[in-house]
């Protein structure tokens, strides 16, 4: 058993130092996945990180690929790769790109990054793992501003058609996207009530920057299964969750600069040393 707490605060510090190191990234909506990404790898998940490719293995699609850092913080963590290999991130060479890439990281089962696209593939997957019957549950994650895209719905109405029920997907719902608020730019709004007319369960967490909610959440949509309807989780998040001065960006933490000095005096305040 993992302590999810420690998990969170190792998974987000390790998420501000590689990006730290690089000076600049999608820090917003890497920190605010960290609480999820904790309790699928830690807690919910059936993988093997000595058998990455392991026959029957649940699997995590990160649809909202700009959120690669804090998967790769999570796979370190979990054992996928020595974690010096995050100060690589994006860098020459490396097999960390900004943007999750299946051919080049240990544990990443989805090449992702154009929005809506790692959705789709994600309902492929799942309707593969039905007809082999591997047992499989397939995970994947969707962002509020890439909830804006006509391929979610798309996938969407298929899945629910499909009956994939192995199939839960969560909503990073910080209400923030690259410009502006959702609300704003194209709102989606009410998200649970359009997933339930698409023929989804659906399940709403009030806070999903706090790991037992979402744990509990993960448990009931598992629980769900057999059912007939995939799941959509809906994580009611904060942007740059952890660190103060980023939440208060805004919009602007979508993709900001982060020196090392800052990077690291965060660090020191989630761990409580000042």
């Amino acid at each position: 058993m993992y302590d999810l707490k420690e998990v969170c605060r190792d998974i987000r510090c390790d998420t501000l130092r590689c990006i730290g190191h690089l000076g600049v990234g999608h820090i917003g909506g890497c920190l605010s996945v960290v609480e999820l990404l904790a309790v699928l790898y830690f807690e919910a998940m059936n993988i093997d990180p000595a058998q990455p490719k392991m026959a029957g293995r649940d699997r995590f699609i990160c649809s909202k690929g700009h959120a690669g850092p804090a998967v790769y913080a999570a796979l370190a963590n979990r054992g996928y790769f020595d974690r010096t290999e995050l100060l690589t991130l994006n860098r020459g060479g490396t097999q960390l790109p900004s943007h999750c890439d299946m051919n080049r990281t240990p544990g990443v089962d989805m090449t992702t990054g154009s929005l809506g696209q790692g959705f789709s593939c994600a309902v492929g997957v799942a309707l593969g793992s039905k007809l082999e019957r591997d047992g499989a549950t397939i995970y994947t994650l969707i962002g509020d501003g890439e909830s804006q895209e006509g391929q979610i719905w798309e996938a969407a109405m298929f899945a629910a058609a499909k009956k994939l029920d192995n199939l839960i997907a969560f909503t990073d719902y910080n209400k923030l996207q690259i410009d502006d608020t959702v609300a704003k730019v194209n709102d989606i709004a009410p998200l649970e009530k359009k997933w339930a007319a698409f023929g989804w369960n659906v399940i709403d967490v009030e806070d999903g920057n706090d790991a037992e909610q979402v744990s509990a959440a993960v448990k009931l949509a598992k629980r769900a299964r057999g059912g007939g309807k995939p799941t959509m989780v809906i994580l009611n998040t904060r942007k740059g969750c952890g660190v103060r001065w980023i939440e208060e960006l805004g919009a602007g933490n979508h993709n900001c600069k982060l020196s090392e000095e800052q990077a690291e005096a965060a660090i020191r305040a989630i761990r409580g040393e000042g």
